[in-house]
């Protein structure tokens, strides 16, 4: 999933992490929500046919979709009919990047649904409707456990019911994109490929979501570095969506993947054609998640060509479009809770059809829902200390070589004025400690093991109360922060311009820069990096081979 840069051309801290997923979540989650036929009792010929050209307006353009499906649902009292409707409605909205609205509407019912009977078929669609929902919100695994649990039941993978097999297609579709996600690609192709096992092709509902999983799958060949494989694949979804009439969500959709192998290939200027084809089609309508990941796509390859001034035109676009996406998700998440709540009480009957042990499973997985949640805000707000550490960790490795200026000069009225308090330090005294402090900086002798405060004031011929005032005063830390900082920027200097070290184990980096220790060295460059070293060698990795 890819996210913002710095001036200098490095990720921001918040790509580092928010980026493994970011655009999976804004561009898959609307693709599996709607239903075209719920019941063979209550549906239709008529509502049939107006849920599927429903289904076709959510890739044409959602504004059209919500209101069109909204005309419907005012005069439709079937209770799976209005089911159909909100999670067409909440799709679109997902689509706009709109999570709070996608997350109310799919959650709403009316007072006189209340008391009304829910067929089994209702209620698994209530756990897909939760599980998907899940998936927008970027709570991966809560959504994966819901869908483990529907595609365990096997009579219900061998029923014969059009709605159900599509239902299924939509779950299989779903899981491959949790696993997607999570990298785990090998799985994620494997359920890509049994979702096309239950797609017929008899409506325009079941085409497109083969032309996803298509979509998908090349995306997932790529990343297996299966190039030559995903190319063909890809082309052959282009060619065949480009005879199809009114798919700018697919076709954008499917040339932006396209312009990701002719990156991996370093043709940045084949791959920027290919983006612009995509925002061509979307540019005008509002799908604010896949634009956002086109803008996403075009910045970085800008980026490698060095072209600052699209870089940040297209860089600056993505960003809005990324912070008010962000803001939504946060919101959703507070929706969520609610939803999980109203989904736990309608539960409470349809458990009296279902085996005991269904019963304690979904029981089990409330609790989990709940402490994940929690457990959720507290990462988020951890989090966040860490993405400031590490920016301001990374805005000292660019300026390390400034640390302390070539002119330090002290005014000659300063130097020659006697200090009358013989306890303090003359400002000569302290700025002839600071250059000597200078020169031991640049010598690297602070990796050493057996250095210390005293081992160093012998070396530099000074007063050891002198040296540790200084060191407090100037550097803002006491001597031992002070050594095992300037270590810490040292080796991760090392890392990021010199690939060797980058195959070296972590203890042996300890040792290196001068630590006792394994434990004690990834304790220190956490705290002055804000990332494990391990995390750090991962992100300098990634940047070196993209």
């Amino acid at each position: 999933m890819i996210k913002y840069f710095k001036n200098t051309g490095e990720k921001t801290i918040k790509s580092i992490f928010s980026q493994k997923k970011m655009w999976l979540k804004n561009i898959f989650i609307p693709f599996i929500l709607l239903f075209s036929v719920y019941s063979k009792a209550q549906s239709s010929p008529d509502f049939t046919i107006l849920a599927d050209k429903a289904f076709q307006k959510l890739y044409q353009n959602p504004d059209d979709c919500i209101n069109y499906s909204l005309s419907i649902l005012i005069s439709d009292q079937n209770i799976e009919h209005k089911i159909v409707l909100r999670n067409i409605i909440s799709q679109a909205y997902a689509m706009k990047g709109d999570y709070v609205q996608s997350v109310n509407i799919a959650s709403q019912k009316d007072e006189s649904d209340e008391h009304k009977s829910r067929s089994y078929f209702m209620q698994m669609f209530a756990d897909y409707n939760l599980a998907d929902q899940y998936q927008n919100l970027d709570l991966y695994n809560q959504s994966q456990r819901i869908i483990s649990a529907l595609l365990a039941n096997r009579k219900l993978l061998k029923s014969d019911d059009k709605k159900v097999r599509i239902t299924i297609a939509k779950l299989y579709q779903l899981q491959g994109l949790n696993f997607g996600i999570n990298r785990n690609y090998d799985v994620a192709l494997e359920n890509l490929s049994k979702s096309d096992q239950f797609i017929d092709n008899h409506n325009e509902e079941n085409k497109i979501i083969g032309y996803e999983n298509r979509i998908f799958r090349s995306t997932y060949l790529l990343r297996k570095n299966k190039l030559s494989e995903a190319k063909q694949s890809i082309e052959k979804v282009i060619s065949d969506l480009e005879k199809e009439n009114e798919q700018p969500f697919l076709q954008a959709l499917a040339y932006e993947d396209y312009s990701r192998y002719y990156f991996s290939k370093q043709d940045y200027h084949t791959a920027i054609d290919n983006l612009e084809k995509a925002l061509s089609k979307v540019e005008n309508l509002p799908f604010n998640t896949l634009k956002a990941r086109i803008y996403e796509s075009l910045s970085k390859n800008y980026f490698a060509l060095h072209n600052d001034e699209k870089y940040h035109e297209y860089n600056k676009l993505y960003n809005e479009y990324r912070t008010k996406t962000d803001s939504s998700t946060k919101e959703g998440i507070r929706y969520i809770v609610k939803l999980v709540e109203t989904y736990q009480n309608k539960s409470l009957e349809f458990q009296k059809h279902t085996e005991l042990e269904k019963f304690w499973m979904i029981s089990s997985l409330f609790s989990l829902i709940i402490i994940g949640l929690i457990i959720y805000f507290l990462i988020i707000k951890s989090k966040n200390k860490d993405l400031r550490k590490q920016f301001e960790f990374f805005e000292k490795q660019r300026n390390r070589k400034k640390t302390i200026p070539a002119d330090t000069s002290i005014p000659k009225e300063e130097m020659t004025v006697t200090e009358k308090d013989n306890n303090k330090i003359s400002k000569e005294k302290e700025y002839e400690i600071l250059q000597k402090l200078q020169a031991w900086e640049e010598s690297d002798q602070y990796l050493s093991k057996s250095m210390s405060l005293s081992m160093l004031s012998a070396q530099m011929g000074v007063n050891t109360k002198y040296l540790s005032e200084v060191i407090n005063s100037s550097k803002g830390k006491n001597f031992n922060g002070y050594i095992n900082e300037l270590r810490i920027n040292h080796i991760a200097h090392l890392l990021k311009t010199d690939s060797t070290y980058l195959n070296y184990k972590v203890s042996y980096l300890a040792e290196f820069s001068g630590f006792s220790s394994h434990s004690a060295f990834t304790t220190v460059f956490k705290s002055v990096t804000g990332m494990s070293p391990n995390a750090y060698i991962q992100e300098i990795s990634k940047n070196k081979t993209s």
